[in-house]
């Protein structure tokens, strides 16, 4: 899982390099899928199908902007200034997956915008710090929950965090909102991704005509952020960061 989460952590560094005006999503997922296999990885977002069926996900990452939450299909369109783009990457090494998120500003964008990044990233790493032994499910998205909540955001209830490892989906979920103390116990070894999805509005989404892309029901603008972490004896350890110089 850490050669996983350590090309993972490479490639998602490397795309975000390229995110400017101008340039595409498919752009951006040509990028990674090149990086993904001169690692020796494969892509794990492509081909997938949930449950193993329905339509197959046809690219390597996923690129969601603006309005759209998460599963956006990489396109000829152009990012442009004052965007949001919400870019998602796994990959699988060694028969193991590995699965992270960031959202970018393109450009300048309005304060509430930059705080909701701001708040979302923060969100993540609160979460993350409640991956330890003994704690519950429920604490990982409590944390999360109570860093958002006193800006009124959106904490999207669709779509949540999940295990990870032989498979890219494994149990337990992972919500981005709940109580302390509920939830599977999280014990030694477990490998867990943890994602909020937060935005400017309400928390409701509906899925565009492309089966795939997740959108929020209000149009507002979303972020997403996300680490695959092992739960360990001392504490969590994020698995997709990149190796000290």
């Amino acid at each position: 899982m850490r050669q996983s989460g350590g090309r993972l952590a490479e490639v998602s560094a490397l795309v975000r390099e390229h995110v400017r005006p101008g340039i595409s999503t498919l752009e951006l997922d040509e990028l990674a899928e090149g990086a993904i296999r001169s690692r020796g990885a494969l892509p794990s977002f492509k081909g997938y199908r949930p449950g193993g069926a329905g339509v197959a996900f046809p690219r390597s990452i996923c690129a969601s902007i603006n309005e759209e939450v998460v599963h956006g299909i990489p396109s000829e369109r152009l990012l442009l200034a004052g965007d949001v783009v919400s870019l998602d990457f796994g990959l699988v090494f060694g028969g193991y997956h590995a699965d992270m998120a960031f959202s970018v500003a393109v450009g300048e964008v309005p304060d509430a915008v930059r705080t909701l990044l701001d708040a979302t990233e923060q969100s993540l790493y609160e979460g993350v710090s409640r991956a330890v032994v003994g704690n519950r499910v429920g604490d990982i998205g409590s944390a999360i929950e109570a860093r958002v909540s006193p800006f009124r955001f959106g904490v999207i209830r669709d779509y949540v965090g999940h295990g990870i490892g032989r498979a890219l989906h494994e149990a337990p979920s992972v919500p981005n909102f709940g109580r302390s103390g509920q939830g599977q116990l999280l014990k030694e070894g477990l490998c867990i991704a943890i994602e909020p999805m937060v935005t400017l509005g309400g928390f409701k989404t509906r899925v565009s005509k492309d089966g795939w892309t997740v959108v929020t029901a209000d149009g507002s603008v979303s972020a997403h952020f996300e680490h695959t972490v092992a739960v360990t004896a001392r504490g969590p350890e994020i698995l997709t960061v990149l190796a000290a110089a």
